[in-house]
């Protein structure tokens, strides 16, 4: 089976469309559309039903998606696992990580890492955390950093490195600290921007309040943290943020007996061989663990 055709299918598969393929491997339609042909004519069956400008698996494409990813990947690991026997730390790393983390936490983690191996090319990418996992399960990326889920995938191995404190804020002037103590129960009556339901963040919160029976009052919803703590600076609503994000542009909410966390760490695939690379990154990830370890 022809490599170059299963890119092209996987490709197509993920994008939706032939020449969303040919941008992403940098091919022109017919190209993609001669890979698919010669694929579907060597498996004989149809992989994709066109219907106009729309573009659906077929039933055997269905079928052959997740073989597909397994082919590649086991290939991959078979490359990574002979260059391994160098034991040359060079080549390159698809590192995930979600934007929060990418800007607060891993510079000085990547600058070391660029002084130590200047061999590797360092692939990042910047996503939502649960996009980094399916990532992860594909295949497509080798080590992701990023807030990690309360009950991880079966085939996903998690490595917690911070402790990231989560505190309720509002704006400087916003009534609830300008008008004495509040409670949980006060604050789920104003208004709030959360982070998006499918985030983990959002789920950590969100059980909070239903362990104590209430339903915070959600009025807008975004993946960014950034744009929450705007949100909240300007007095549009509370929210919950990372103590890292903290300044003079909002205000913390002290709420006595109550103190959430998320677990930020490392993630990869059980079943994959990682590359010295990774390993090498993942030494520098778990200095963090036992202390500061690098300061920048």
């Amino acid at each position: 089976m022809d490599l170059a055709n299963l890119n092209a299918f996987i490709a197509i598969a993920e994008t939706g469309s032939f020449s969303g393929a040919g941008e992403r491997l940098h091919l022109t339609q017919p190209a993609i559309s001669k890979r698919i042909a010669g694929l579907e004519q060597q498996l004989k069956v149809r992989l994709f039903d066109r219907l106009g400008r729309e573009v659906g698996l077929t039933e055997a494409g269905r079928a052959l998606l997740p073989r597909a990813y397994q082919i590649l990947n086991v290939l991959d690991d078979t490359r990574r696992a002979l260059t391994n026997l160098t034991g040359e730390v060079s080549g390159r790393l698809t590192l995930a990580t979600s934007h929060h983390i990418g800007l607060h936490r891993l510079p000085p983690l990547l600058r070391e890492f660029t002084r130590r191996y200047p061999q590797v090319a360092l692939d990042i990418q910047f996503l939502d955390s649960e996009v980094a996992y399916e990532e992860i399960l594909h295949g497509r990326a080798e080590l992701a950093v990023i807030t990690l889920a309360p009950e991880p995938h079966a085939l996903v191995k998690a490595t917690p490195v911070w402790d990231d404190p989560l505190d309720f804020v509002v704006a400087p002037e916003h009534s609830l600290i300008s008008n004495g103590p509040v409670s949980l129960a006060d604050i789920a009556l104003h208004p709030a921007v959360f982070p998006g339901g499918n985030t983990f963040t959002h789920h950590i919160v969100q059980r909070l309040f239903e362990a104590r029976g209430l339903t915070p009052n959600i009025a807008m919803s975004t993946n960014y943290l950034e744009t929450i703590k705007m949100m909240v600076s300007i007095g549009l609503a509370w929210s919950v943020l990372p103590r890292t994000m903290l300044d003079e542009q909002v205000a913390r909410i002290p709420l006595p007996g109550i103190q959430l966390t998320r677990q930020l760490g490392y993630i990869l695939h059980t079943e994959r061989t990682l590359s010295n690379a990774a390993r090498a990154f993942m030494a520098l990830l778990d200095a963090q663990i036992d202390g500061p370890g690098i300061q920048g």
